[in-house]
């Protein structure tokens, strides 16, 4: 059967067409990008998605959220729209649709896309485990943590968490900077609030100002093209401590979930690709101290699919609905 797959996150909602059978997605469509900026609600973007397509939508609705999931009223983290799950059915025209955390999607996609969809970061070069648990994280907007879970007698379970809004460890004299210089708009700072897509503008300034320079008022966007195109130092410095700080995450989240493998996700986790194969984040995975031993023998992923979000949303669909 088709399913419009819709992956919402703080900046862009993506549409896709996809189809679902026995429990596992069949095909995904080329996508259509909106703005969530662009529109007042998720239905306004649904029905300009609509008309791109250029054809009736399916009646069949698979939405990623970036947001904790209920049954009343889901405020979206890092974007003004609300959605209210009893009115779904009325306001999109659909007869079934399945809701799920966004990176809880991603997870879906992880258990359900080949190996041939995963690059080797470090550790052991290893497939994904058969059982276990594996431990998705990846920076965007904000930094979203799931969790997958392969029980022995096979198929799997997802748990979406808001693992991304733990507390931010620092673990050397620069990221203690970090911390206070954050700590002065907020009141904890949590690890979104430096391994994200805006958690680079204050990495930059803390370092301008430990440096002696002017700290030059860059949005995230201006920062990451500098430093992804090694046009300034400051900012390939802030890229190199990134990296180091999302190293450290991950591995903090390894140990809250005792994993058998890691998976870096994300759109901003996509783009760093070969940055991360070349800086200290393998580095800083394992540096945990009495546990180096346990860490090393992880094997650690990047997603390379182009859109694991809508590929997962379909997926938690085709497992709810289909199987």
């Amino acid at each position: 059967m088709e399913v419009v797959a819709v992956d919402i996150g703080g900046t862009h909602a993506r549409f896709a067409i996809a189809e679902v059978e026995n429990g596992r997605v069949v095909a995904l469509g080329d996508p259509v990008t909106q703005k969530t900026a662009d529109h007042a609600s998720f239905q306004l973007a649904w029905q300009a998605s609509a008309r791109e397509f250029g054809r009736p939508m399916p009646r069949a609705a698979a939405i990623a959220i970036a947001s904790p999931i209920n049954d009343e009223l889901i405020k979206l983290t890092n974007n003004p729209w609300i959605i209210r799950p009893p009115l779904i059915h009325e306001r999109l025209d659909v007869d079934s649709y399945s809701l799920i955390n966004d990176f809880g999607a991603i997870g879906h996609a992880v258990a359900q896309l080949p190996d041939s969809d995963f690059v080797h970061l470090c550790g052991p070069m290893t497939a994904l485990p058969e059982k276990g648990s594996i431990t998705v994280c990846g920076p965007g907007t904000g930094l979203g943590v799931a969790q997958v879970f392969r029980p022995p007698n096979g198929g799997y379970h997802v748990i979406a968490t808001e693992g991304g809004h733990m507390d931010f460890a620092p673990l050397d004299g620069i990221e203690d900077a970090f911390v206070r210089r954050l700590r002065s708009t907020y009141t904890r700072v949590s690890a979104e609030r430096i391994v994200s897509g805006p958690g680079i503008v204050p990495i930059y300034e803390t370092l301008a100002q430990i440096e002696g320079k002017a700290v030059h008022s860059l949005s995230d966007k201006e920062i990451w093209t500098l430093a992804l195109e090694g046009k300034d130092s400051l900012a390939v410095a802030a890229l190199d401590r990134f990296c180091l700080s999302l190293g450290a995450v991950a591995g903090d989240l390894a140990l809250a979930h005792g994993p058998s493998g890691v998976v870096i996700a994300g759109g901003l986790g996509f783009r760093l690709k070969d940055h991360l194969l070349g800086s200290g984040f393998a580095q800083r995975f394992v540096a945990k101290g009495r546990f180096q031993g346990l860490m090393s023998s992880i094997p650690v992923k990047l997603i390379t699919h182009p859109q694991p979000g809508l590929y997962g949303a379909a997926a938690a669909y085709a497992q709810e609905h289909t199987q």
